[in-house]
């Protein structure tokens, strides 16, 4: 089983691994190996990091490149993320506790344990539960810079959407795919775009030749899921780059692409199995709440007890919607009593999504906390509705906005490392502040 950073990494979806014999020094000797603007990789987070790669593939270590290769491509790992936290921090992103807290919860319940148990596998792993937790913030913090920027530069119009729909553009199903990049620096030069294309040749060549692809990405790839093995997971057909789907349709599960060239280098794909998408039943929910926003004036825990307080009395048999109507600060419910109307599930986001779980028809939910404050929520009711066309709509959207921001995403990346001082103290390293975000 992967380690449970590794999972973090890769989505908080992969399995807990058995717990290892040798573990971390408890005093490692620390130095400086990247300097990036006013921070810092220590030697004792890279040798961590190095440390989980090695546990996760300790049954097949041929897999993993040489000691130097795996250093330098953790600490690239490690110097974008670093990278990408202080933007999202200088741009006041922030993920409340309540929100990393449930995602403990759904990494343990993922790898079927108690936070606590999880809390102790870490230890026998010789890993910091306080370390991991802020791994975890980081990763959601990123993910939160990334939704940003594709809000702020992918824009859509209903033009784009019909003509994928008008012109049978619209791919249905989902797809399993793992690749490799050998990527390329913004400007190449025609002898680097060669050597490229002759290092991907020839990584090719290794695939057919009986390289496991795992191990092929893992030692070659230049892309942030390298050390992933290359895998993308199941992915809607048209959430992967067009050039992707358009070569994976043609091909069998097992089968392995010639190299293609793309905006950031040279790309292999492996199509892994794919599966077919039928109609869309949607089970939709129509709840009502209240929102008591924290702010300058209004603290978290005096919101905190605001809320309790309105649950209480509406548990005491006050009506629901009156007190919506007179206490409630989302302006788009307030005057509507609350009423938040149908929706899908994860329709107003993850926590609000968990606040269903838990509940039947007509019951209160237990206080919760969102990025806007602390609400309460009523369910009032469940519906299946056949979504197909509107799901349609939404994947044709989605496709659009998945081809245009992942290269946004990759040029904003790569601007960043550019613009940044990134100074690597490894043997061979540069203190060139330019380099490829992969």
């Amino acid at each position: 089983m992967k380690n449970l950073l590794l999972a973090l990494i890769s989505a908080f979806a992969c399995a807990l691994p058995a717990v290892q014999a040798q573990s971390l020094p408890a005093e490692p000797l620390d130095s400086i190996v990247a300097v990036i603007d006013d921070d810092i990789v220590l030697r004792s987070e890279l040798d961590r990091d190095v440390q989980m790669i090695r546990q996760q593939y300790a049954s097949n270590p041929q897999q993993l490149p040489p000691m130097d290769v795996l250093e330098r491509q953790v600490l690239d790992r490690l110097i974008l993320l670093k990278l990408q936290v202080a933007n999202a921090n200088s741009n006041g992103i922030k993920i409340p506790d309540s929100e990393v807290d449930q995602t403990l919860g759904r990494i343990a319940e993922q790898n079927n344990m108690s936070v606590a148990q999880m809390r102790q596998a870490l230890q026998a792993q010789g890993q910091s539960y306080e370390q991991f937790r802020r791994n975890v913030r980081d990763q959601l913090i990123v993910q939160a810079l990334q939704q940003r920027m594709v809000q702020r530069r992918v824009q859509i119009s209903d033009a784009e959407i019909e003509s994928v729909l008008k012109n049978g553009k619209l791919r249905r199903g989902q797809i399993h795919l793992a690749y490799i990049l050998v990527g390329l620096a913004d400007g190449a030069t025609p002898d680097q775009i060669e050597e490229a294309r002759k290092k991907a040749e020839d990584v090719k060549t290794q695939v057919d030749g009986g390289m496991d692809f795992a191990a092929a990405a893992i030692r070659y790839s230049d892309a942030q899921n390298a050390l992933d093995g290359g895998d993308l997971g199941w992915r809607p057909y048209d959430q992967v780059p067009g050039a992707f789907a358009d070569v994976a349709e043609q091909m069998q599960p097992g089968q392995v692409s010639v190299p293609m060239r793309g905006p950031n280098g040279f790309h292999i794909i492996k199509l892994i199995e794919r599966r077919d998408q039928n109609t869309q039943l949607v089970t939709e929910y129509h709840t009502r709440h209240i929102l008591i926003k924290t702010s300058e004036l209004t603290s978290n825990e005096q919101a905190r007890s605001t809320i309790e307080s309105l649950r209480a009395r509406i548990e005491a048999g006050e009506d629901f919607g009156k007190l919506a109507k007179q206490y409630s600060e989302d302006t788009n419910t307030g005057n509507l009593e609350g009423d938040m109307g149908w929706y899908p599930k994860e329709g107003y986001g993850s926590q609000v999504s968990q606040a269903l779980d838990a509940l039947k028809e007509n019951q209160i939910s237990q206080p919760f906390e969102t990025e806007l404050g602390w609400h309460v929520l009523q369910l009032l009711g469940t519906r299946t509705s056949d979504k197909t066309e509107d799901m349609e709509r939404s994947q044709a959207r989605q496709m659009l906005i998945s081809r245009k921001a992942e290269d946004e995403y990759q040029s904003f990346l790569r601007q960043l490392r550019s613009e940044s001082h990134v100074e690597v103290r490894l043997p061979g390293g540069s203190a060139d502040t330019g380099g490829s975000a992969g």
